[in-house]
């Protein structure tokens, strides 16, 4: 009977040399996957308008990222389609579509993936008990009812060397993000705006 080496055995056979050159192989590897991930959402994604909403200034610049709020990330799911009981860590999907102003509204959230045809991003639930907003986008903490807060992986933002002050103080309502949506429900920020101006384009890798 023919005994094949085992695992252990076949790599102890490789020289340090070789390991170390398929380790850096694979690590390149994976970041190309990633790069090119995001740059297909950005290729052909749909193109979605978000309005951004008050942060805490303490949050607002941190190093070289921005940090964002949006209108859609804190849901009253009482006036929304879809699923209403939720828990923190969640999955879940909003369907969104443009409003009277062109900007991204939520229409529903929901735990599975709605059916084709609508616009939906895919968060995550990261809290249950956050105050809603009221018509201007601020929190209303005696409505009497409580909204679920999502995370969408665009809160954070790379500022270019040069446009951070710019950002750092512009009031949140003249800022507004155009994000790529894939099919899936994945999103990336493709550009910023101020006043409806373009301040960054992100590339297409």
């Amino acid at each position: 009977m023919i005994r094949l080496p085992s695992a252990d055995a076949f790599i102890g056979r490789v020289s340090p040399l070789w390991r170390g050159l398929a380790a850096i192989l694979l690590l390149c590897g994976l970041t190309l996957v990633l790069v090119e991930s995001r740059a297909r959402i950005l290729r052909s994604g749909t193109e979605v308008r978000l309005a951004t909403a008050p942060v805490d200034p303490r949050d607002l610049f941190r190093g070289d990222y921005v940090i964002l709020n949006y209108k859609i990330s804190t849901l009253d799911t009482s006036k929304l389609d879809g699923d209403k009981t939720f828990e923190r860590n969640q999955p879940v999907f909003v369907s969104v579509a443009p409003g009277a102003d062109g900007l991204a509204e939520a229409k529903g959230v929901y735990l599975a993936r709605p059916a084709a045809g609508e616009t939906v991003l895919e968060g995550k639930v990261v809290s249950t008990g956050a105050c809603v907003t009221n018509a201007n986008g601020d929190p209303d903490c005696n409505a009497g009812r409580r909204a679920i807060r999502v995370a969408y992986g665009l809160e954070s933002y790379f500022v270019p060397q040069g446009t951070g002050r710019a950002i750092e103080t512009t009031e949140r309502k003249r800022l507004e993000i155009v994000a790529a949506v894939s099919a899936s429900g994945q999103a990336a920020i493709k550009r910023l705006l101020i006043d409806g101006k373009l301040v960054h384009q992100e590339p297409p890798y």
